[in-house]
C-alpha cells in the first residue's frame, strides 16, 4: 500500500526513533547522537548509532541503516505496511486506508498544496508592486532588511475583496477548494465568496517539510483584528506546527537548542539579529505536539513570554502540559522578559547580546514550577506551609516517567527542607533547637553528630549506609528499578549524603552507565576520599553482593534486604542499635537480624503495655 508522503513525515515527527530502537538496544548519549551494540550483527564495541534530529541509523560495524520504518521491518521481519499501521495505532493515528474514498482526498490534498504555494507566490508578488508601498514601509519601519523579507517570503494582499480569489480561478483552481484550504470565506447568508486575507501583510505557514499550508496576517488598516490566522483546515492543524521550524530545523541542530516566540515578527526579528534556532507557537498555548517536535531537535527548548501577568500565565500552562510528557533528558527552560518588552523590541533596543543573555539566564522548568507556586503564598502558619507543600507534591505527581518523577521528588523535598525544616519549623526555630545542644526538643531525642567518613571509626548506621551506597556504585544499573527508593533513604552522613545526590545526577545525564565510568565521574567530581571509604575491597567481606561481579538480581535482592533492615533499625532505641553491628550481611546474616529485629519489636511492645497496662495512653 502507498501511503501518502504528509501521513508518513506527520508519523516520523510523532515517532521518536530513540524511544522505538531503545525498545530492543540500550542506547547511550553521545554528544547529538546516541550509540549502542548494534541489535543485527554481534559486536563487543558498540558502533551502532542513531540520530534523531536527521531520523536515521547507521552502524558502522555492518552497514546497517534507514529510518524508523526501516528498522522496525528489519528487526521484526514485518512489510512496510505493517509497520506503519503499528506505529500510527501506537501514536494515535489513523492510517489512511486503501479505498477510491482515500485516493480522492489525496489527490485533493495535493491540489490544495498547490493552491497554497500558488497564493503565497501570488502574495509575494504583491508585496513588490505599488499596491504593496505601505507594507514594505511598514517592514522597512519595524527593521527588516530586504534579504530578510524575501528569507521568509513575506507577502502583501491587496484590498480588493475578491483580488486573489479572481487571480487563482484564472489559474485553473476551483473555488470550492479555495474555500477548503481557508483562502476565501463563504458568507453565512450564501452570498459570493471573498477574500480571507485584505490589505494586510502577509506570512506563510509551512509544515515540518517546508510546504505551504497556512497564513497569518497583520492588519495594515483599522479592518478586523491585528492578526488573523488561517482557519484549521485539510492542511492545516496550528496545535501541531511551530512557525518557521522547517526554515530554522539545520540552525537548532547545529546549535543545540531552540527559542519558541510567540510571534512571527518575533521570529523574523530574532533571525535577522543571529537567532536562526528561533520559532513561534502561531498564537496558542505550546501544545503536547508542539513539544514533542521541538524534543525530536532539542533537549532544553527555551520558551520565551512576556514577564506580565499574561506571559506568567502562559508560562504556568505551557510547564503544565509539558509535566505528563517529561522524559530523561528532556525538559524546558523559560525566559521572561522584562515588562512592556517582546523579543523583537528587546532585540532592537537592548541589542543582541542582552537577548543573548536572558536565554543564558533562562529558569529550568523545576525552578519555575517552585517559583509559580510561591507566588503570591503567604507562609507563616504551619497550615500554610502544608498546603504548599501538598501542592508542590501534586505538581511532582503529574509527571509521568517514574524516573524523572523520582528526581523531581528528591529535588523538591531537599528544597522543602531547606524553606521549612523536615518538622515544618521555621529556620529561625531549627536555629535555636542547635543552640540547645543538638537537642530536637519536639522529639525529646538526641540528634547524630556526623563528621565525614572516617576510616575506622564508622558505627552501624554507617555500616548499612555504606553498603547501600556501594551497592549502587558497584551496580549502577539498579537504579532503573530502586530509584525511589534509593531517592526516598536518609542518610546520616553528610558525605554519604552528598555522594548520593551526585550518584543521581550522573545518572539523570547518562544511559547505560556502568560501575567504571560512574566512580570515574565520581573522582572527577571530587568524590575519591568517599569512595575509598565505601571501596568494595572493604565492604565485600561484610556484603558479598556489593561487588561489580555479583549478578544484577543478587545485588538487587541484598541491597533490599539491607534497606530493610536499615529502614527498622531507626525504630529501635539506640542502645539496641548496637547489636545490629556484630551481624554480617549474607544470607545467614540475614536471617540472624531479622529474629533480632523482630524480637526487639516484640520486646518493644511488652515494654510499652507494662508501662501503660490500660493501652489508653497519655491523658
Amino acid at each position: 500500500m502507498a501511503f501518502p508522503d504528509y501521513f508518513l513525515d506527520d508519523l516520523r515527527a510523532r515517532t521518536p526513533l530513540v524511544d522505538v530502537i531503545g525498545r530492543h538496544v540500550k542506547l547511550a548519549r553521545r554528544g547529538r547522537e546516541w550509540l549502542g551494540l548494534c541489535p543485527f550483527h554481534n559486536e563487543k564495541t558498540p558502533s551502532f548509532t542513531v540520530n534523531e534530529e536527521k531520523g536515521f541509523y547507521y552502524c558502522f560495524g555492518c552497514q546497517a541503516h534507514g529510518s524508523v520504518f526501516d528498522f522496525v521491518m528489519r528487526r521484526e521481519g514485518l512489510g512496510f505496511t505493517e509497520v506503519v499501521e503499528r506505529l500510527a495505532a501506537e501514536a494515535g493515528m489513523e492510517s489512511p486506508k486503501p479505498s477510491p474514498e482515500a485516493q480522492a482526498r489525496d489527490e485533493v490534498r495535493v491540489r490544495l498544496l498547490d493552491a497554497m504555494a500558488c497564493a503565497a507566490d501570488w502574495f509575494q508578488g504583491r508585496l513588490a508592486t505599488d499596491s504593496g508601498r505601505n507594507a514594505r514601509e511598514y517592514l522597512k519601519g519595524r527593521g527588516l532588511a530586504d534579504g530578510t523579507v524575501e528569507e521568509f517570503r513575506l507577502g502583501y494582499a491587496p484590498t480588493g475583496r475578491t483580488t486573489l480569489k479572481e487571480a487563482l480561478l484564472a489559474r485553473g483552481f476551483a473555488e470550492d477548494r479555495l474555500v477548503d484550504c481557508g483562502l476565501l470565506i463563504v458568507p453565512e447568508d450564501g452570498g459570493e465568496a471573498y477574500d480571507r486575507f485584505r490589505d494586510r501583510i502577509v506570512f506563510p505557514i509551512s509544515d515540518p517539510s517546508g510546504r505551504v499550508v497556512a497564513f497569518g496576517g497583520r492588519a495594515l488598516g483599522e479592518m478586523g483584528p491585528k492578526y488573523l490566522n488561517s482557519p484549521e483546515t485539510p492542511l492545516f492543524r496550528k496545535g501541531r506546527l511551530l512557525y518557521n521550524l522547517a526554515h530554522a530545523r539545520p540552525a537548532i541542530r547545529d546549535q543545540g537548542s531552540a527559542v519558541v516566540a510567540e510571534g512571527y515578527m518575533d521570529v523574523i526579528a530574532l533571525y535577522q539579529a543571529g537567532f536562526a534556532n528561533a520559532v513561534a507557537s502561531l498564537g496558542t498555548a505550546v501544545t503536547e505536539d508542539q513539544l514533542g517536535l521541538l524534543w525530536r531537535l532539542t533537549p532544553e527548548p527555551v520558551l520565551c513570554f512576556d514577564g506580565d501577568a499574561a506571559g506568567w500565565n502562559a508560562a504556568a500552562r505551557a510547564a503544565d502540559r509539558a509535566l505528563p510528557l517529561l522524559q530523561s533528558g528532556h525538559s524546558l527552560r523559560f525566559a521572561l522578559l522584562p515588562a512592556g518588552e517582546d523579543p523583537d523590541s528587546l532585540v532592537t533596543t537592548r541589542g543582541v547580546d542582552a537577548f543573548r543573555q536572558l536565554l543564558s539566564d533562562a529558569t529550568p522548568l523545576s525552578d519555575l514550577l517552585w517559583r509559580i507556586a510561591m507566588r503570591d503564598r503567604t507562609l507563616d502558619t504551619p497550615e500554610r506551609r502544608a498546603g504548599f507543600a501538598r501542592d508542590v507534591r501534586a505538581k511532582v505527581g503529574r509527571i509521568g516517567d517514574r524516573q524523572v518523577r523520582a528526581f523531581y521528588e528528591h529535588h523538591y523535598r531537599a528544597r522543602l527542607e531547606e524553606l521549612f525544616g523536615t518538622d515544618g519549623r521555621t529556620p529561625e526555630a531549627r536555629t535555636a533547637s542547635g543552640a540547645r545542644g543538638g537537642r530536637d526538643v519536639s522529639h525529646g531525642r538526641r540528634l547524630p553528630r556526623h563528621h565525614g567518613l572516617g576510616l575506622g571509626t564508622a558505627g552501624v548506621t554507617d555500616r548499612r549506609e555504606r553498603v547501600l551506597i556501594a551497592t549502587i556504585v558497584g551496580h549502577p544499573d539498579l537504579l532503573e528499578q530502586k530509584l525511589e527508593e534509593f531517592v526516598d533513604i536518609e542518610f546520616g552522613d553528610p558525605a554519604l549524603d552528598r555522594l548520593r545526590d551526585e550518584i543521581i545526577k550522573i545518572a539523570s545525564g547518562s544511559s547505560g552507565l556502568d560501575s567504571a565510568t560512574l566512580k570515574r565521574h565520581l573522582r572527577e567530581e571530587g568524590f575519591t576520599a568517599t569512595l575509598e571509604a565505601i571501596a568494595e575491597a572493604r565492604i565485600a567481606p561484610l556484603a558479598p553482593f556489593v561487588r561489580p561481579d555479583a549478578s544484577l538480581e543478587t545485588a538487587r535482592k541484598g541491597w533490599e534486604s539491607v534497606l530493610s533492615v536499615h529502614r527498622s533499625a531507626v525504630t529501635l532505641p539506640v542502645e539496641k542499635t548496637a547489636y545490629i553491628e556484630e551481624f554480617d550481611f549474607t544470607d545467614e546474616g540475614f536471617d540472624r537480624l531479622k529474629a533480632f529485629l523482630g524480637e526487639a519489636e516484640r520486646n518493644g511492645a511488652a515494654e510499652a503495655a507494662d508501662a501503660d497496662p490500660t493501652g489508653a495512653g497519655p491523658p
